[in-house]
């Protein structure tokens, strides 16, 4: 028996649904694991193998990509986080390739992905790993947990417990300095993680919605793709930028 053909609400549903395994709380998206997963190894394992292979002569062009990308993300480091950069920068780097290259799977026609996994026997596969909650939600609360880690290493637990209960009211107002220390730390996470699956959702979204146009794909999901090419840099600098600035906040006290 033939197969019908999707209704519009079904073809949207079905590019949206992730490939998992598990439910509730211990269900896990098994195509946005795998795809950022792989693509983390093959972009820094390829960045890995231009810094064993850099010379100091003439520089290929890959070499030339690398240091440039380096260069620009110790230039924010430098200007935004006044200590030491042992930690900040490598994790500057790894936050702004990571969230780049895998913003940057947007750009793939989005039928073309889901069509491979259906020839492969998979009923579902999302091919933008940021468009994924749990992963925005996982990075960010992972730049968190660095950001707690900093202030207890910069300021100690006097200092830091000081601070939450002093600033900016002064020692009388403790429990309404506390409240707004605590309403800042855990915005924090929230305004990382979905700023990030925001965009790129309704990125995401678009292209879908263009693709249903037809033959009118091309004309539309062109200059979309142009333009959504500075949204995924934006957004890969946006969250790496914050990240710094946290981590900066926790190194530093007034």
């Amino acid at each position: 028996m033939n197969e019908q053909p999707q209704t519009t609400s079904e073809y949207i549903s079905h590019h949206l649904t992730n490939l998992h395994v598990g439910h509730g709380f211990w269900t896990l998206h098994l195509d946005t694991l795998i795809v950022s997963g792989l693509l983390g190894l093959l972009m820094f394992g390829a960045m890995a193998y231009a810094a064993r292979r850099a010379t100091s002569g003439v520089p290929g062009g890959w070499q030339n990509f690398v240091e440039m990308v380096v260069s620009l993300v110790d230039t924010q480091v430098k200007d935004s986080y006044h200590g030491d950069r042992t930690l900040v920068t490598p994790l500057a780097i790894t936050i702004f390739v990571w969230v780049f290259i895998m913003n940057a799977m947007d750009l793939i026609p989005v039928d073309f992905l889901p069509l491979v996994g259906r020839v492969s026997g998979l009923e579902h596969l999302k091919a933008v790993p940021t468009t994924d909650p749990n992963l925005t939600f996982g990075l960010s609360l992972t730049v968190f947990a660095l950001y707690l880690g900093m202030n207890f290493k910069a300021k100690g637990a006097g200092g830091l417990l000081h601070e939450a209960l002093t600033v900016p009211f002064g020692p009388w107002l403790a429990p309404i300095n506390l409240l707004f220390r605590l309403i800042e730390d855990l915005a924090k996470p929230v305004s990382l993680a979905l700023r990030l699956f925001g965009n790129m959702y309704a990125g995401e979204m678009v292209f879908i919605l263009i693709a249903l146009l037809g033959v009118w794909q091309l004309p539309l999901a062109l200059p979309w793709a142009l333009f959504h090419i500075l949204i995924i840099t934006l957004q890969a600098f946006v969250f790496m930028m914050l990240s710094i600035v946290y981590m900066s906040m926790a190194a530093e006290s007034h």
